[in-house]
């Protein structure tokens, strides 16, 4: 046989690894039966196995793109997304221009990646400008990345002691936790969602990638959004609707009084339109629960479980929007006073200040772990006031759903004001 000289990417080598001419001949001489199958809507090869036309392959899902810049960062009043990962990582800058060096590097990976395009091109023998994992272009399909603080972060390491959000502190664990020290904490947390599963890989290992010279991973928690069945919100790993209630992200002046920090309110000047940010991951007892007939299930939740309604409404086509009513159940006969919708908001004067977060919670799996399924909830929320969260949390170690969750990691933070445009970056107003 004699030698071959075959072409140079740029003269047609296919994307498989063989000359495109060789291709094509090949696919010359195969002929008739692939032209045949191919017009039936596939093409034949050896087997009898068909492939799709390559027409199909033209047929995408559109990609949306969520605007980075604002006065706050998108991933909080967004939609949830299908996907999420939360990525906690330790700060190894070297000093304050380090850090601040790194929040510049976060903010230019964020604002390509959820904006889309083509990465810088490089020779084929240098190192990739991109992982390649959505193709030759960044598709932002959806993409938010949502930056916060932890109390570690303000250390004696860069001097920001003083500028620390107020109520910011370690996360301690509650009466039934069982925090594990390598999943909780962290100095930063990188909250990214997106409409599919490879975006926010694609975004993850990109960052990863970017920041490697000054912070490193602490722990990570992956979650996904369970399709709403039949209608309504999702359900989680327990089979009931989660984040029925509420406060309503298209209200300014709701979001004003719950969610986001406000000037002259005790906080530091640079957190205003920031917001206390808290992930908890919480393993669920699947097997344990599943023996659970599901009317004390219901009463356990203190809600119905195939409608989502409050524990008065009957009928298994019941709105979910309805909302409890407990002023007639004192001492409750219906919805019971340690099931766990009555615990996060009792409606009485006294819990009325602490009843009201903005959930945008995900599920996790990292099965298989012996001997028990390691499934369970990201739990995650905003509001103003940390302490509206830990008092809020604190009525619930009461009730009737502890034995079967066991809270394993997380942690607090401050997720930061929006970058407001192309001169601006992540925590700019805290770092200079």
């Amino acid at each position: 046989m004699t030698k071959e000289e075959f072409p140079s990417a740029d003269d047609g080598w296919s994307g498989g690894g063989c000359p495109a001419s060789a291709f094509a001949r090949r696919s010359f001489l195969q002929g008739a039966t692939a032209g045949l199958a191919g017009a039936a809507g596939g093409i034949a090869v050896g087997g009898g196995t068909t492939l799709a036309a390559p027409v199909a392959e033209a047929k995408r899902t559109q990609s949306r793109v969520i605007p980075f810049h604002g006065v706050h960062q998108a991933g909080i009043l967004t939609p949830p997304q299908q996907d999420g990962i939360f990525l906690s990582c330790d700060v190894t800058a070297a000093d304050r221009a380090e850090l601040t060096e790194l929040f510049r590097t976060l903010t230019a990976r964020a604002r390509f990646l959820t904006a889309g395009g083509r990465p810088p091109k490089v020779p084929p023998t240098s190192t990739p400008s991109d992982n390649g994992i959505l193709g030759p272009a960044v598709v932002p399909d959806g993409l938010t990345l949502t930056v916060g603080v932890g109390a570690s972060l303000f250390d004696d390491r860069y001097g920001l002691s003083a500028r620390k959000p107020v109520q910011l502190v370690t996360m301690t664990p509650f009466r039934h936790d069982d925090l594990d020290p390598a999943l909780s904490q962290g100095d930063l947390l990188i909250q990214i969602c997106a409409d599919h599963r490879d975006t926010t890989v694609h975004a993850l290992i990109d960052i990863l990638t970017h920041t490697a010279s000054a912070m490193k991973l602490r722990w990570r928690i992956d979650g996904q959004r369970n399709p709403e069945r039949p209608v309504g919100v999702r359900r989680d790993w327990f089979g009931f609707k989660d984040g029925i209630s509420n406060p309503d992200t298209t209200d300014p002046a709701q979001m004003d009084q719950w969610v986001w920090a406000q000037p002259k309110s005790g906080e530091p000047a640079w957190a205003t339109r920031g917001t206390y940010h808290v992930v908890r991951i919480v393993h669920f007892h699947i097997e344990a629960w599943q023996k659970v007939p599901v009317a004390q299930q219901e009463r356990i939740f203190g809600r119905r479980k195939a409608s989502g309604a409050p524990m008065y409404a009957v009928g298994e086509n019941a709105t979910d929007l309805l909302d409890p009513i407990y002023t007639n159940d004192p001492q409750g006969l219906i919805t019971p006073l340690n099931s766990h919708i009555r615990l996060a908001n009792p409606q009485t004067p006294q819990t009325a200040p602490t009843s009201t977060i903005l959930r945008r919670s995900y599920d996790y799996d990292r099965s298989p772990n012996p001997p028990e399924l390691d499934m369970g909830h990201a739990f995650v929320c905003y509001q103003k006031e940390l302490n509206t969260y830990i008092a809020m949390q604190t009525r619930l170690e009461d009730e009737a759903l502890v034995p079967f969750i066991t809270p394993k990691g997380g942690g607090y933070f401050f997720a930061l004001p929006g970058v407001r445009d192309e001169k601006d970056y992540y925590a700019r107003g805290l770092v200079t």
